[in-house]
């Protein structure tokens, strides 16, 4: 139930500015109590940065903060959470080796004659969880659990904490489409009883779904605010974009061929509950598409193939020749890349600049009698970026400065400068917008014009079929069939998908 009033909270004429960069100019967001209010925008629009002025994390240059009608100055998180506003970031990080009840509770144990009151904790955990719908043991390790309940664990905090605002950050990037229902059962739940909620997603259907209201932002800018119920995926993408995207995906011109550059035959993990007995051919100049549901096994086996997991049993021949990666530093001398599934996690060095990311795969050829050719390092690394359009100052910057989808580009230029004949890309534009989806797709397009032959994991149904020139479906660690374009529907993969969930035998 949608409940009308007074803004909880207005920010106006938000400005930030940083080396180089505007990133926001004059910007204005208005939320009213008892909404789910989506932001929207391509990378780089500024979403990050404005809810981090509202978090305490940057001081806007020029603007103001409105609180239920009184200006406030946030100086710092705890300051924000002072205010009852909560941020549930996209890339969640625990303390992996306490409790999820210590998690919960961090900062604000409850205490007795002195002490951590242990017992008074575990009750609230759990009559927290309670009412949340969760099956959490609160004295499990925060680290064993899954991002669906790691995600609950920081909504429970801020329920606790009495939020009043909640941010969330591309919530639904890592959870299944039954996690992702019961998240927006407990959304529901809060905009009942009065909680904001800023939304910040680039999956439209999902926006059409949950919000109430979409604020817009393009290149650092307000665009405007509409009711949800009165836009489409279409009016949503042009407003982001500032032009007419007619087509989802680019034309894909020409065919693969009939040469085989890597033949899997048998391949199996060490672990029973890992993958099994996995074939496949992949042709040059072909997108052979991956699909499956969370626990197919997916990434472990793209991980082996790059020499991250072992192998127990099974062949891999790449042009005709045995090959068996016992390194990553193997796999890259046989020619293959990986990009990995969390670029925070296991991509970017966050805490070095562009530079240092764009080139560090390709390292060893820029050294001589062990002296790095620092010019041709940046050489290569500026053309890298220019032809994949990272919008940065400078190489100087750090990645972790960048939005998610110029991080992701990024990425993709350091393993194109390997010049690798086959790339393995794991979810490629997880977590980044419409238009630099656009752009990832054509440069993957570039990739196969000239020769080369791509591994794609994706969990976006459209993008697996609109991409792909075959698809492979996995399931609990096995494929259970092959799908050719023209022939696959989104039935098709999913009936594939759920074939050994639903105890039938898998496909020939």
């Amino acid at each position: 139930m949608r409940i009308l009033g007074e803004y909880i909270l207005e920010m106006k004429n938000i400005t930030k500015t940083f080396p180089g960069v505007k990133a926001l100019d004059n910007v204005q967001l208005n939320v009213r109590p008892g909404t789910v209010h989506a932001l929207m925008g391509e990378n780089g629009a500024g979403k990050s940065t404005l809810m981090k002025c509202l978090f305490g994390i940057y001081k806007p240059d020029a603007g103001e903060i409105i609180l239920n009608g009184k200006p406030v100055v946030i100086r710092s998180a705890r300051d924000a959470m002072d205010h009852g506003i909560a941020m549930i970031h996209q890339e969640l990080h625990p303390i992996r080796f306490r409790s999820v009840m210590e998690n919960v509770y961090l900062g604000r144990f409850p205490g007795k004659f002195g002490f951590v009151d242990h017992k008074a904790m575990y009750d609230k955990t759990k009559a927290l969880f309670q009412d949340l719908e969760l099956d959490v043991d609160p004295l499990a390790l925060a680290g064993e659990q899954s991002a669906a309940i790691l995600q609950m664990m920081e909504i429970a905090r801020a329920v606790d904490m009495g939020a009043k605002i909640i941010i969330m950050d591309e919530p639904t990037s890592s959870l299944s489409d039954r996690e992702v229902e019961h998240l927006f059962k407990i959304i529901n739940r809060l905009r009942s009883q009065g909680v904001a909620m800023i939304y910040i997603s680039h999956k439209m259907k999902e926006i059409l779904q949950i919000a109430d209201e979409v604020s817009i932002m393009r290149d650092g800018q307000y665009v405007g605010t509409w009711d949800a119920k009165n836009l489409t995926t279409e009016e949503i993408i042009r407003q982001m974009v500032g032009r007419e995207m007619t087509n989802q995906f680019p034309e894909r011109t020409g065919k693969p061929q009939d040469e085989v550059v890597l033949k899997v035959s048998h391949l199996s993990s060490p672990l029973k509950n890992s993958f099994q007995d996995v074939s496949f051919e992949l042709h040059k100049g072909e997108i052979l598409g991956i699909g499956g549901l969370v626990g197919a096994q997916r990434t472990e086996f793209v991980e082996a193939l790059f020499g991250l997991r072992g192998i127990e049993s099974g062949e891999i021949q790449k042009d005709s020749n045995r090959y068996r990666a016992l390194s990553p530093r193997d796999a890259k001398s046989h020619g293959l890349a990986l990009l990995t599934e969390e670029r925070r996690a296991t991509g970017i060095f966050g805490i070095l600049p562009i530079l240092e990311n764009t080139v560090i795969a390709n390292q060893h050829k820029y050294a001589h009698m062990g002296i790095l050719n620092d010019s041709k390092r940046r050489v290569d690394a500026d053309a890298a970026c220019k032809e994949l359009n990272v919008k940065t100052p400078s190489l100087e910057t750090l990645i972790q400065d960048l939005s998610g989808g110029n991080q992701q580009k990024v990425l993709i230029a350091r393993w194109l400068l390997t010049n690798s004949d086959i790339l393995i890309l794991d979810e490629p534009t997880r977590g980044i917008d419409v238009g630099a989806k656009y752009e990832i797709y054509n440069i993957m397009l570039g990739q196969i014009k000239q020769g080369k032959s791509i591994i794609m994991i994706s969990s976006e149904m459209p993008e697996l079929m609109g991409m792909s020139d075959r698809i492979m479906v996995m399931c609990e660690g096995r494929v259970t069939g092959f799908l050719n374009k023209g022939e696959y529907t989104q039935e098709k993969i999913m009936e594939l998908a759920t074939q050994f969930a639903a105890h039938k035998k898998p496909a020939a």
